[in-house]
């Protein structure tokens, strides 16, 4: 297989109407996508769907025009959360769907990730095959004759066919009647969507972020600023904060203490939850390398246990088909329930919660309290290039000293981003004081050497 250029861990990814996320770009992934995953017999089908930032625009319609002058039809959603896409392609037997969002970054990036026609996301050698068709000519010997060029249309009922597909995974029994919730959609694809899902079953609704503008998408607002969200829980006695990233693929929480709840205290609650009623595939839940040590020990302490697997939904994804495995996620709030959705669903996630409170009747507080977290001390750092890790001997002289000084109580991780020239250090372990000063020390090295 080839090495990806353009396809990261989540899609392609950049600063819009810069390479590679130029309307180029998006004219020729629209072109491959319509030639793979063409279809015999009728002209293939392409869902479109996207955030609020102010490019999609000119993204859509250059996806559009690749897709028709192969001769497939573009099926376009609008603003849609990510896994709105992957629901609206599969439900809708679709040939193929492209997201056009940069998730949680800033509004001037963008990106395009694709979902097969069975929703799920693609895997690398797919990617590497259409980077391929967009580079050669084979194409452009495919295009489709005048009398065949493809139509573009609108799924009017996009987002209520989502919505209603999102409270079918709520159980039929309960309601959120009595329930207060203050609601964060990031100013994002979710801005419509989730407040109808949780009006529509009884809760009073305190929303944030659902006024989008094209250039405030995830700005002070969102999973990755929840500090609007926690005011917001207090001032108005929620029962739950819940918040949505920029296209909705993941959610982190607030407790009715204004205490934020990440991706790993929601699968500590979820999980143990399922091991109790015997619901958690081959008891095993599937996790990133990210994940803090306190899942693993609480999962392991209610009779199940984790795999991990590398950064990035789409790994945990692969891991939970390959194992048959139903729950897995990611610390940073993808949460992946199979049963339901093919890929990470903020609002799934947030809805499994609320059955959980609803059923117990208890404080969202009380049942994260289930995982013990271990200190964790995350190191973001800027490179200048990507050397290989194992390329560097002094990182890596560093990194087993302090694996030895941690022994089994804590572990070190050191990576670069799929999506951002970043290098990240996470050391875990018992001291707060140690953990930071051994990442800080691996850290500084790794960002001489990569200069």
């Amino acid at each position: 297989m080839g090495e990806r250029k353009l396809f990261g861990t989540d899609g392609i990814r950049g600063v819009a109407n810069t390479p590679p996320m130029t309307i180029e770009t998006a004219l020729n992934l629209g072109r491959a996508v319509a030639y793979l995953f063409r279809y015999k017999g009728r002209p293939g089908r392409v869902v479109v769907g996207k955030d609020t930032r102010i490019s999609g625009y000119m993204f859509e319609t250059a996806l559009a025009s690749g897709i028709c002058a192969m001769g497939a039809e573009c099926w376009f959603c609008g603003p849609l959360p990510t896994p709105g896409i992957a629901h609206i392609t599969s439900s809708m037997r679709a040939d193929a769907g492209v997201v056009i969002s940069a998730s949680h970054n800033p509004y001037h990036d963008n990106g395009l990730k694709i979902f097969a026609s069975d929703g799920f996301k693609l895997p690398d050698e797919t990617e590497v095959e259409l980077e391929r068709l967009m580079e050669s000519h084979e194409i452009d010997q495919a295009h489709a004759t005048p009398d065949k060029v493809g139509k573009a249309m609108r799924i009017d009922d996009a987002r209520g066919r989502y919505v209603a597909f999102l409270k079918s995974t709520f159980p039929k029994d309960i309601d959120l009647v009595g329930m207060r919730l203050a609601v964060d959609c990031a100013n994002g694809a979710a801005y419509k969507v989730a407040p109808s899902v949780f009006d529509e079953l009884g809760a009073k609704l305190f929303p944030i972020g659902v006024q989008p503008s094209g250039t405030n998408i995830n700005e002070d607002c969102g999973a990755l600023h929840p500090e609007k969200l926690k005011q917001t829980v207090i001032e108005n006695n929620c029962h739950l904060g819940i918040a949505l990233d920029g296209d909705a693929d993941r959610v982190i929480m607030v407790d009715e203490r204004g205490q934020e709840i990440d991706g790993d205290s929601i699968m500590a609650l979820i999980a143990t939850r399922a091991l109790k009623q015997g619901t958690l595939a081959k008891k095993t839940l599937a996790v990133t390398v990210m994940s803090n040590l306190g899942l693993e020990r609480c999962v392991e302490a209610h009779g199940g246990k984790l795999v991990r697997t590398a950064v990035g939904d789409r790994y945990v994804v692969d891991e939970m088909r390959r194992s048959g495995l139903n729950m897995g996620g990611e610390q940073s709030g993808h949460l992946v329930f199979l049963d339901y959705m093919t890929t990470g669903d903020g609002v799934v996630g947030a809805l499994q919660v609320l059955s959980a409170m609803v059923r117990d009747g208890r404080p969202v507080s009380e049942l994260a309290s289930v995982m013990t977290r271990y200190p964790q001390v995350l190191v973001n750092i800027k490179v200048k290039q990507r050397r290989p890790l194992e390329e560097l001997p002094s990182v890596q002289k560093l990194i087993r000293a302090a694996e030895e000084k941690l022994a089994r109580d804590g572990r070190v991780l050191v990576r670069y981003s799929g999506t951002e020239p970043k290098a990240r250090v996470m050391v875990e372990g018992p001291d707060q004081g140690v953990i930071k000063g051994l990442a800080d020390e691996i850290a500084a090295e790794l960002q001489r050497a990569c200069q």
